[in-house]
């Protein structure tokens, strides 16, 4: 079993694991090697990466409850934030690359067309984990506010696969298989924290 101070000596290896990726589509973007509409590309692997990670943040919650995973804890914070890091890099592609700020268009293109709509209310279901990520948050907080706070992180995976899936026009199976995920995560969730208690009472 791996204890949580060994596990934290690797965790500037899996934040540079993380990072990377962005930094390497940054540089094709700028390259100009990202294929016939560089735009979309990159908004693409910056949204997928984010879903990634979202699925890989509920997985980590759900495996660190056990005593052997327990570690992983250590690692589940930054994976979230990394999240929602690609998630605004991907919506910042979209307003600032994809429509130049023309505000009007977007909200009413938010609006129009449900894919977007899923990924604009996922990404502002992120927004209040991303702020009281902070373990002064939790502080000041309390756990259980904090914690309701922190189940936003369903709706918004939900969304977010939803709005994948919608956006993929060929080959459904990657985002079908998010979404299997994340639902299987959310129901393993609901028996062991809420309907085994309620059985034992």
């Amino acid at each position: 079993m791996i204890s949580t101070p060994s596990f934290k000596k690797i965790k500037p290896l899996i934040f540079l694991t993380i990072i990377l990726p962005s930094l390497f589509w940054s540089y094709q973007f700028i390259n100009g090697s990202l294929g016939v509409n560089p735009i979309e590309k990159f908004m693409d692997n910056m949204g997928e990466m984010a879903l990634r990670l979202i699925v890989l943040t509920l997985f980590i919650s759900s495996l660190s409850e056990f005593k052997k995973f327990r570690f992983l804890i250590e690692a589940r914070r930054m994976i979230g934030l990394f999240a929602f890091f690609y998630v605004s890099c991907h919506f910042l592609t979209y307003i600032a690359l994809d429509h130049f700020f023309d505000l009007t268009f977007i909200i009413k293109d938010i609006i129009k067309r449900p894919f977007i709509t899923f990924g604009f209310i996922s990404f502002i279901f992120l927004i209040p984990l991303a702020i009281t990520s902070p373990k002064i948050m939790l502080r000041k907080l309390g756990f259980k506010i904090w914690k309701k706070i922190h189940y936003l992180i369903y709706p918004a995976a939900i969304l977010s696969s939803v709005h994948f899936y919608m956006l993929v026009r060929a080959n459904k199976i990657e985002p079908a298989i998010y979404i299997f995920l994340i639902l299987l995560l959310l129901l393993y969730r609901l028996y062991f924290k809420i309907i085994l208690p309620q059985l034992a009472r």
